[in-house]
């Protein structure tokens, strides 16, 4: 534990929201062990603690009462197979140096995820995606650890039930267990998956991964606010699933909403388009307010307080409900005094 550092201080450079609350203490941690150290620590002493990598998907309701352990352990170990690549990726590296390593390597496909914020831990909690692609369709497998017996435990993709923005690492893992690693397969043979904003940048007969990469990184940055100058954690919300006929209910009314039939026959709503659609006209709740340029995200604009944030989000909730008769919900985490917290109806 000595080789750790020990801080006492405000957490806002450690949540991509710049929420400026505090913890008991910090700790950086750079090995299992430690880990395994300072949570059996925490245990025995019945003090509250919390896991963070980038602090990108998270909003701190208040100061925190236990230890915010942010997780820096790293590594890639590469396995090659005749037709693919196998890497098992620690989950304290960050994901889109992961994708870089990849394309420096030469193992291409995972570059329409390119420039996603966080950690490799939260990207298999989260099951990230983007332009067509999602954490689950090139996992292997998940390694979680124990906090408690210090135990290791496999998860195999298949077992991950992995969803839009969902596993089983939001629920049955989701207390006393940490994402420690990740396996992926990436297939040697290139199958590059294209998507209309590309065509726009990109001739179709010269797209390679490095094209595809920087071209996801240009539209990305034109599109998200940057986190050093504004504070959020992406997008607040969850496109809304809902049912065929509800859907055809709302298409019926509104014929340009974007929508994405899923394998079960639901229909994935744009909540970009609901919120874009219902005209807040800058609304703005001391300093939180919709970012212009993508209305799915909630921007910290100098010194917003989390219930600023909250009033927001419950504004936008009530008037999208009462509009559309859709529920918008969160996609991000809450964090109170003692840790992780479920908000759902209300927020």
């Amino acid at each position: 534990m000595h080789k750790n550092k020990i801080y006492q201080k405000s957490l806002k450079d450690l949540n991509t929201f710049s929420i400026d609350v505090t913890a008991k203490k910090i700790i950086f941690v750079r090995s299992i062990q430690s880990l395994i150290n300072i949570c059996k620590t925490c245990n025995l002493s019945n003090i509250p603690y919390i896991i963070l990598g980038e602090g990108s998907n998270v909003l701190f309701l208040e100061n925190y009462k236990g230890i915010v352990i942010i997780n820096r352990i790293k590594g890639i170990k590469v396995k090659e197979q005749i037709n693919a690549w196998l890497l098992h990726v620690y989950s304290g590296e960050k994901w889109n140096d992961l994708v870089k390593y990849t394309l420096r390597m030469g193992f291409f496909g995972l570059e329409n995820l390119a420039l996603i914020p966080g950690c490799l831990g939260s990207a298999a909690i989260q099951n990230i995606g983007a332009y067509g692609l999602e954490f689950k369709n090139i996992c292997q497998y998940v390694d979680i650890i124990s906090l408690e017996n210090s135990k290791i435990i496999r998860i195999k993709k298949d077992l991950c039930k992995f969803s839009y923005r969902d596993s089983i690492f939001k629920y049955k893992y989701k207390d006393k267990y940490a994402v420690l690693a990740v396996g992926i397969k990436i297939y040697k043979k290139w199958n590059p998956i294209i998507f209309k904003a590309l065509l726009k940048n990109i001739n179709i007969t010269e797209v390679n991964p490095y094209k595809i990469y920087n071209s996801i990184c240009q539209i990305r940055k034109k599109k998200l606010p940057n986190v050093n100058k504004l504070g959020n954690a992406g997008s607040f919300f969850k496109n809304p699933i809902i049912s065929k006929k509800k859907a055809k209910k709302i298409l019926s009314l509104y014929i340009n909403i974007p929508h994405y039939l899923q394998i079960d026959g639901s229909i994935k709503i744009s909540a970009a388009w609901l919120i874009e659609k219902y005209n807040f006209n800058n609304i703005q709740i001391g300093d939180a307010a919709i970012y212009k340029k993508q209305k799915l995200i909630l921007i910290n604009r100098k010194k917003a307080h989390p219930k600023e944030i909250l009033k927001l989000a419950e504004i936008i909730q009530k008037s999208i409900l009462k509009k559309f008769k859709i529920w918008l919900e969160p996609e991000i985490d809450f964090i109170n005094a003692m840790g992780r917290i479920k908000l759902l109806k209300n927020i």
